[in-house]
């Protein structure tokens, strides 16, 4: 697998003025990206997480062209971005969650064949890779449906699959999962493994949610005030923020915190207790220990907060 992108010590500084006075205002630097460097395979599933205001979206716009980097060097597939959009845009595909690139009034048939058009994808390949896409993503049923009728979990499915018309290298999905139900993720999700393991489409994946990186990816990249924090497998993130995930066990009746060596009662209300143990461990273990020894009614596994985990790893790498 040869590095499909590749970013050295790319920067993005914003200039923004602020009011300092009635009609005075002043210029402010504002560092979104700071010195980033990485590289991922072509093939790879990455994800590319961090909090609000982190730097994620910029990189991604760096990535797409949509935005020209300050300082460094940024390539896809050996395209410079922001010199050569026009070029690299055959070569990529864009899920933005929480904002459509499907015409809103059209049925969605009709954002398709705009698709078809705009990328100048051969007829036949182009009515192939639609039967394909409607079949997995099952859309169907929803082809005739103006875009504005779609739920979000169908409006999410269809815009994957506006995205991968052109059999694009390499995707970007920015919180691909935003406001999905259980079954609409799930199906998500199902896609993509699919895709990946079918066609080696590179993904780089920015989500929330740590369920997303847990069942598509091997290898998460952190991000923080513009800085590469962390850079390896999942459970490597889990040991250096020390997080935690928490079992919430609901009882037959109020008893007194329950005793299991692989987790610790954080707190008790009722019958309900609240258990937390390290996120690097499956709940599997715990779950039969207290099933054996407690009378359970109902149990939920929540994970940990992603955003405290990298706080902690920021506090902590300030501190040292």
């Amino acid at each position: 697998m040869d590095d499909f992108i590749v970013l050295e010590e790319v920067e993005k500084v914003f200039s923004v003025r602020r009011k300092t006075g009635f009609l005075k205002r002043e210029r402010h630097e504002v560092r979104a990206v700071d010195s980033l460097s990485f590289t991922v395979a072509r093939g790879e599933m990455v994800g590319y997480i961090g909090p609000n205001g982190a730097g994620k979206s910029t990189t991604i716009k760096m990535l797409t062209g949509i935005l020209t980097p300050s300082g460094g060097r940024l390539r896809v597939a050996g395209i410079d971005p922001s010199r050569e959009r026009a070029r690299l845009a055959h070569r990529i595909g864009v899920v933005f969650g929480q904002r459509t690139t499907l015409w809103w009034d059209l049925p969605l048939l009709d954002s398709y064949r705009l698709a078809h058009r705009m990328y100048r994808i051969p007829d036949a390949r182009y009515r192939e890779n639609l039967d394909r896409l409607v079949e997995l993503l099952e859309l169907r049923t929803l082809l005739d449906t103006p875009v504005r009728q779609l739920s979000l979990g169908q409006r999410m499915r269809g815009d994957i699959a506006a995205a991968l018309l052109h059999d694009p290298e390499v995707l970007y999905l920015d919180e691909p999962t935003i406001g999905l139900d259980v079954v609409s993720k799930a199906k998500v999700r199902g896609f993509l493994r699919e895709l990946n393991a079918a066609s080696g489409t590179t993904v780089l994946l920015t989500t929330h949610d740590l369920q997303d990186i847990e069942q598509l990816c091997s290898r998460v990249m952190v991000i923080d005030h513009g800085r590469l924090m962390y850079d390896g497998p999942l459970t490597g993130l889990h040991e250096a923020g020390e997080s935690e995930r928490t079992l919430v066990v609901d009882l037959e009746r109020e008893l007194p915190p329950v005793d299991v060596p692989s987790a610790r009662v954080v707190r008790v209300e009722g019958p309900r207790q609240w258990l937390a143990f390290p996120a690097g461990r499956s709940a599997a273990p715990l779950v039969a220990d207290l099933a054996a020894r407690y009378p359970l009614v109902d149990l939920s596994v929540r994970e940990p907060d992603i955003e405290a985990v990298i706080a902690k790893m920021y506090v902590e790498k300030a501190v040292s």
